[in-house]
């Protein structure tokens, strides 16, 4: 079906039976969806997710960068949760795999580009057809976001873990942007338009995150942050 096929179809007229049959019929897919979710992740234990585009090529030193995490988590006795696709996900589930670590892999089903890589442990692969579902699974079950350069899809993961710490929704965790150069604009736009000109967030909101350049800074803050706070996991 293509975008026009779908935008057609929702101003198409439709009858009380046709709308109750299909929403009763995405309640319980969306039901499986969470169950499935839950049962399996539970028995994971602590993990950090890494965040990254799916577009970027292993000879990208921020794949090399993300597969370093990775490998550090690992070594620290976390798992390690991707998107379960290409690019800086791949990174991520080879670090943890290759040190011996958990490597788990949410992937969502989309019309591109996406699809599960070969480093996810074959018991950790999870297959979301709903974006809201799969960011649910990542905020319960992450301990912590490493997020490396991406495109909307990493800026919608990390803005929300922002927001739901921001609005006292769930528990403090480190959020570290990795990559000082690619999310500076980002960043300073944040400070000087939402902060200093518009007061949309206060001055406390700046210290959701951390902005770093390597592997090893990444890990460390996750590791203090545990270490000074002895928080439990979020589940």
């Amino acid at each position: 079906m293509t975008g026009d096929d779908k935008i057609r179809q929702a101003f198409e007229n439709k009858n009380w039976q046709e709308i109750k049959v299909t929403d009763s019929w995405q309640i319980f897919k969306i039901m499986a969806e969470f169950v499935d979710g839950f049962e399996k992740l539970a028995k994971i234990g602590p993990c950090v997710s890494i965040f990254g585009s799916a577009r970027t090529h292993n000879d990208n030193k921020y794949y090399q960068l993300a597969e370093g995490a990775a490998r550090l988590l690992t070594e620290h006795g976390y798992g390690v949760i991707s998107g379960g696709g290409p690019g800086i996900m791949e990174a991520a589930n080879k670090g943890a795999y290759e040190a011996g670590g958990k490597s788990v892999g949410l992937n969502i089903e989309l019309p591109f580009e996406q699809f599960h890589n070969k480093y996810i442990d074959r018991d950790k692969i999870m297959e979301f057809d709903y974006f809201f579902i799969r960011k649910v699974m990542f905020m319960k079950y992450s301990q912590g976001f490493i997020i490396l350069p991406g495109g909307f899809g990493t800026m919608d993961e990390s803005f929300e873990a922002m927001t739901l710490i921001q609005t006292g929704k769930i528990a403090r965790f480190p959020i570290i942007f990795v990559g000082v150069d690619y999310w500076k604009g980002l960043f300073s736009w944040i400070e000087e338009k939402m902060l200093a000109d518009q007061h949309n967030i206060n001055p406390d909101d700046l210290m959701l995150y951390r902005v770093v350049d390597t592997a090893e800074e990444a890990v460390d803050h996750i590791t203090r942050f545990y270490n000074k706070y002895v928080l439990k996991p979020n589940f």
